[in-house]
This record gives C-alpha cells, sequence and structure tokens, in this order.
C-alpha cells in the first residue's frame, strides 16, 4: 500500500482531470459509451457515506511469501491510529491471552472521489508476519475502542499442496444489487477457497466511492477471510490514465511487478501459491502507455523464464481473444502471446468483454478470428462476467465453451497432477468445466469434462 499523508485537493483535481493524446485516445478504444448502463440510477449518484470510528472496508490480500505473512488493509473516520492484533486460533477463546499487536501505516487522507470534493478518511494497512504454514489465525483490526470482531484465515502451505481459488469476471454495475449474487454464490460454492482473483473492472466510475462501498459491501466479512486479488480494468482508471485514488489505499498487495516502475506498483504483481504462479497484468496500461507495457513485457520475460512451479496462471482485464464482434485487443494480443506461447501459459483469466467463452488457443494463432485457432494444447484462453451488464458476442472459432447474457463465476482445483476448472452460472448451475493435465515434456493439455466428469 503506498501512502502519501495529505492529498491537496487542488492537486488531486488536476490528477483527475488530465488528458493527453495518445495515452488517452487509447484507453478510450477499449470503452464503450454507445451501451447504455442497466439501470438509471447509479452509487455515485447517492449522497456519500462518512467513513465510521468503527473499522470499516476490512480486507485481506496475499504478500510476496503467503506461507509466512498477510497483509489487511480497512478503513476508518480520519484522525484515528490503526492496530492490528493476531494469534495461532484456538478452539477455545484462550487465543486472546496470546494475542500480538503490531502498528498499521495510516495514510490521513483528503480525496476528490465523485460525491465530493474533499472526502476525508482514514486509510490502514499492516502485514502480519512470522506466520507458520497452513496455519489458522485471528485477528483484529481497531484502536481505542473501537475493534472488529475476531476473523479467520489459513496461512499457505509452504509445499505444493492441492487448494481451490475462485476467479470473478466484471462486477461494475448494480454491484451489490445483481453483481453480489455472483459473489456470493462462488463462496457458497468454494468456502474454503485459498483466495479469489478479481479481474478488473470492480466498480464503473474510478473515482466513486459509494460504488467502492456496495463492493465492499457485496463481499462482507468474506473479504476480512479469504484474501482477494485484483488486477485493475479500465474502470479503475481516470483520464490520463490514473489510477483511482482509493486503490493503493484500500488494498495491500505484493509489490513484486516491474522494479522502478512506481506507476505498476500494486496493479502488475505475482505470487507463488503452493505451487502455481499468479500474475497479474495491468491492462489498462498495457494497452494505453507504450513505455509501461515496454517494462511490463521485460518483466513477465523474466517471471516466466525463472519460473520454479508445475502452473502458471495469467489474468488481466483486456482479452487477448476478444468475444465482443466491434474488438480487438491487438497492442496486448501482440506483445503478450508470443511470451504466453514461448514459456507455455497454462491458463489466461481475463474479463472486459461481458460475457463468457472458453477455449484453448495454439501457437502461432494472432489474429483475433479464423481457422486453426482451436487446440487441446497450448494455453486455455477464459473470459467472464460477474456482473449484469452484458455485449453481444462474435462468432468464435476458438472458443470451445461460450454463454451469452450470462453472470459467472469460476472455480479452479489446483493439484500437482492436473487443474480441473468449473464455471457456474449466479444459480449455481454448472455452465462449463475442463481439466489440464501436463506430460513430461510440460505442455498443458486440455480435456473438456462432460456428464459424470462434469457432475451433471
Amino acid at each position: 500500500m503506498m501512502f502519501v499523508r495529505t492529498l491537496m485537493l487542488g492537486a488531486a483535481v488536476a490528477a483527475l482531470g488530465v488528458s493527453t493524446g495518445a495515452q488517452a485516445q487509447a484507453l478510450a478504444q477499449t470503452q464503450r459509451p454507445d451501451r447504455p448502463e442497466p439501470a438509471p440510477v447509479q452509487a455515485s449518484e447517492r449522497p456519500i457515506a462518512p467513513a465510521t470510528v468503527q473499522p470499516e472496508r476490512i480486507i485481506l490480500n496475499l504478500t510476496a511469501d503467503p506461507a509466512h505473512q498477510m497483509a489487511v488493509t480497512w478503513r476508518t473516520a480520519p484522525g484515528l491510529d490503526g492496530q492490528v492484533e493476531f494469534a495461532e486460533a484456538q478452539d477455545g477463546p484462550d487465543f486472546i491471552a496470546s494475542a500480538v499487536r503490531v502498528a498499521a501505516t495510516t495514510d490521513d487522507a483528503v480525496l476528490a472521489v465523485r460525491e465530493a470534493a474533499d472526502f476525508r478518511a482514514a486509510y490502514h494497512s499492516a502485514v502480519m508476519k512470522g506466520l507458520k504454514p497452513a496455519t489458522v489465525y485471528v485477528y483484529r483490526v481497531g484502536s481505542g475502542e473501537a475493534w472488529s470482531e475476531w476473523l479467520q484465515f489459513r496461512t499457505a502451505a509452504a509445499t505444493p499442496e492441492p487448494f481451490t481459488f475462485l476467479y470473478f469476471g466484471d462486477m461494475q454495475n448494480n454491484i451489490l444489487s445483481e453483481a453480489s449474487r455472483t459473489l456470493r454464490m462462488g463462496f457458497r460454492k468454494a468456502g474454503d477457497a485459498a483466495f479469489v482473483i478479481h479481474a478488473g473492472d470492480l466498480i464503473n466510475r474510478h473515482d466513486s466511492d459509494n460504488e467502492w462501498g456496495e463492493w465492499f459491501a457485496s463481499g462482507g466479512f468474506l473479504y476480512a477471510q479469504t484474501p482477494q486479488m485484483p488486477t485493475p480494468g479500465n474502470h479503475e482508471y481516470g483520464r490520463g490514465p490514473i489510477l483511482n485514488p482509493q486503490w493503493r489505499r484500500q488494498f495491500t498487495l505484493p509489490e513484486t511487478g516491474p522494479a522502478g516502475a512506481e506507476r505498476l506498483k500494486e496493479t502488475a504483481w505475482t505470487v507463488d501459491y503452493q505451487g502455481l504462479r499468479l500474475i497479474s497484468i495491468d491492462a489498462p496500461l498495457f494497452h494505453g502507455d507504450e513505455a509501461m507495457r515496454a517494462e511490463m513485457v521485460r518483466w513477465l520475460d523474466q517471471v516466466l523464464a525463472d519460473n520454479p512451479n508445475r502452473w502458471t496462471v495469467l489474468f488481466l482485464h483486456f482479452p487477448l481473444f476478444s468475444i465482443d464482434p466491434d474488438r480487438d485487443n491487438s497492442r496486448v494480443r501482440d506483445a503478450l502471446k508470443p511470451l504466453i506461447d514461448k514459456y507455455g501459459v497454462d491458463l489466461v483469466l481475463q474479463a472486459h468483454d461481458h460475457g463468457y467463452a472458453r477455449g484453448a488457443i495454439g501457437e502461432g494463432a494472432m489474429t483475433n478470428a479464423g481457422p486453426g485457432h482451436r487446440s487441446d494444447q497450448g494455453s486455455t484462453y477464459v473470459v467472464s462476467v460477474a456482473g449484469p451488464k452484458m455485449y453481444p458476442m462474435a462468432d468464435l472459432t476458438w472458443a470451445d465453451r461460450t454463454a451469452a447474457r450470462t453472470q459467472t463465476f469460476q472455480t479452479l482445483y489446483v493439484s500437482q497432477d492436473a487443474v480441473v476448472y468449473r464455471a457456474f452460472t449466479a444459480t449455481g448451475r454448472e455452465l462449463d468445466a475442463f481439466r489440464l493435465t501436463k506430460g513430461e515434456e510440460g505442455v498443458a493439455r486440455m480435456e473438456t469434462l462432460e456428464g459424470e466428469e462434469r457432475g451433471d
């Protein structure tokens, strides 16, 4: 989490209003202003709710060492300090006697958000360190007389043990009223998930604090017990492009991205988790900023070349192969696809196009559509959406499964032998399933699961 003690109002307004040349034009090409939003009244149009003395918006994030650390971030009313108490969990209440207290880093911020020119809140971030692998811990956050309830989490194992994680596409619109059901059904299906990835466009208006409030309300205590790992979408960026003012204040994500690239801190990162390397690409900057694209390409080449893990998952907001008939993210595809093919990335998980599609695409396929794309070997590409905003879908030559106007979540079970992927609709109906396996040559092979194998 990157902190500035006080964000001056004038500078904030100026930063949010910047719009220059090719960067803004490039980002605008990925947006669809001609398509109406699903609801006439948006969260950003309602009066802003002040930050509270009681800790709120509590969220866990993985660090670069998930077996021995866990990051936590939360918000309070301005002028308050933050502390974390944590202990190894016990079957009874005696853990309280052994709790350790550590001070958080606090940013008493003044933000220019959509609902208010001078919104004030204190953002707190701490990393719980010295933890044991594969162990349940309890913790609470707060200060003085205002504390959260005791919450629990489990650290990663130090060895490649099997685990499950969840993947969501855009929540973005009508977040609490309609997108939340997808998120919550995901937790019902995979309540033991080790972590959750969000492939961008968590909200719709980058500077709306009310929309962030809806996103946090959708997950509630689930965000405080299961680490959430987001990557930014174009709706987390304003003109410039400028990352929204809340991102680095309300998440404490790994700073494992390109060295020295301040704009990519906590947006491009990597984490190793029990035999899986998870990589976040900042798609808006990758698409819209040539210098940042070059930084990420150099970094990704290194991250993939020096990778001891059995499995590799890359996730980003913009699809390499779009499922929208009016989109083609050629800059992203031209720069990333050769590295994905060269190093055998197993899965590429994406969002942005507001529909569902899945298929494996072999080496050498470098256009958005055409013959010869579909394969059972090579990297598997997925596009999904969790929220209610929907786009038309193209006739896809590469996809084994597609679904229009369907809100989904995805579970991924990872073991040394295989990755088993399942996509479910917001009602909990299984939509798609496949298994990835690897031979001695290290190339992933995708097998669609049908009938009994799928659990129908």
